[in-house]
């Protein structure tokens, strides 16, 4: 096959004229700390998820960060996937409690209530859950789980805006977190989003993330502010996201069905041309009724003839990005180190977590991209 005469990234924002003239209107305004571009991005994600409420900060580890804080004691047990981020694990050891890790379902890579359930303890105090790659969980029975054991569901909601199960959107009940790094669907440049209908939860979030103070820069400097600082009701950071990127992401969000769209074409196109490579293996489907946002697209190479990271070098050749999500959390050295049974009940996390690889996915890629990086796949194998 002939080689691409330039680099396919794996990923690549969607940043058009409107996202620019939005962000370009904040710096001229005079006001570009967290204000009111803010407000009106907070309530643009109320509106597009139902979600009762919705903090935006700097990051999706922030508002996991603030969720914690408010939940979590030192020795609490918070049972997660190994296949995530992790800032999920990282969170957790920081604040003096223990992550525990499940494994995933082998087809979907999802935690499941099945894996879960036999690794709760009197110590666990929440479930985490991620929607893997932009298809979610099985929200209904995390929820039994919970129930059952009085524990509380936060959902990791990362790579899920967009996502919806059985007709909600994420989001709308519950506590979802979501992130806006610039590989994700719509991005602020760097933000994340704590979106729940716990009104303790929220107002927590909303302290923690301002330093302990109960009023942002926006209620003391506006008009309508005294001018005055408010006392700190307890100790907090500093994760406020600023109206500059507030602004990006109110007019990232008005193209988020559209993105999703030909994130979803783009992905049956994967789908359709991988039927016939059995060392490629993409990650199936739940079976229950959910729309699928396609974040990543994730495959697992099953090959004798290459490792995952030669392939990956070989199709770099070819001029062709990939990306790994994740490298297992148990498999940093920190958490290798700290819990070395951990590998011995995640059999399914450990086969894929060695063979995966993200394709390139995002919305500007086109037709001929796709059959680009399928003709280097089936080169390779060749």
């Amino acid at each position: 096959m002939s080689i691409r005469p330039d680099f396919l990234p794996f990923s690549v924002p969607g940043i058009d004229e409107d996202d620019i003239a939005a962000v370009t209107a904040v710096l001229r305004s005079g006001w570009i700390t967290t204000g009111a571009r803010a407000a009106e991005f907070e309530a643009a994600v109320c509106a597009c998820t139902g979600a009762a409420n919705a903090c935006v900060l700097t990051s999706g580890t922030a508002g996991w960060h603030c969720v914690a804080q408010a939940l979590l004691k030192p020795g609490d047990e918070v049972i997660m996937p190994a296949m995530t981020w992790i800032s999920d694990a990282n969170v957790v050891e920081l604040l003096g409690a223990t992550p525990v890790f499940c494994d995933v379902d082998p087809d979907t890579l999802l935690m499941t209530p099945e894996l879960a359930e036999p690794l709760i303890t009197e110590k666990t105090r929440i479930l985490l859950p991620v929607h893997y790659a932009g298809a979610p969980v099985d929200l209904d029975g995390f929820r039994a789980l919970a129930k059952k054991h009085n524990l509380i569901l936060i959902e990791d909601a990362a790579h899920a805006i967009g996502t919806a199960y059985k007709g909600a959107p994420i989001g709308k009940t519950g506590t979802a977190i979501f992130s806006l790094h610039p590989i994700k669907n719509i991005t602020t440049a760097e933000g994340g989003i704590v979106a729940t209908d716990d009104p303790d939860l929220f107002a927590a979030v909303k302290r923690f993330k301002f330093h302990g103070i109960a009023k942002d820069a926006w209620d003391r400097y506006s008009k309508k502010g005294s001018g005055t600082v408010s006392g700190v009701v307890e100790p907090g950071l500093k994760y406020n996201l600023p109206d500059t990127l507030a602004a990006l992401g109110t007019s990232q969000l008005k193209k988020l069905d559209a993105f999703n769209a030909r994130r979803t074409a783009l992905a049956d196109q994967y789908d359709a041309a991988f039927a016939d490579i059995p060392e490629i293996l993409p990650l199936k489907a739940p079976p229950y009724p959910h729309v699928h946002a396609h974040h990543l697209y994730v495959v697992r190479l099953d090959s004798p003839k290459y490792t995952r990271d030669a392939f990956l070098a070989a199709l770099r050749e070819k001029n062709i990005g990939t990306g790994i999500h994740f490298k297992p959390a148990h498999t940093h050295p920190y958490y290798a180190d700290k819990y070395p049974d951990a590998t011995n009940h995640l059999p399914n996390t450990n086969w894929s977590g060695d063979r995966l690889f993200s394709l390139p996915l995002f919305p500007a890629m086109t037709d001929s991209d796709i059959q680009d990086v399928v003709s280097a796949i089936k080169d390779t194998l060749a």
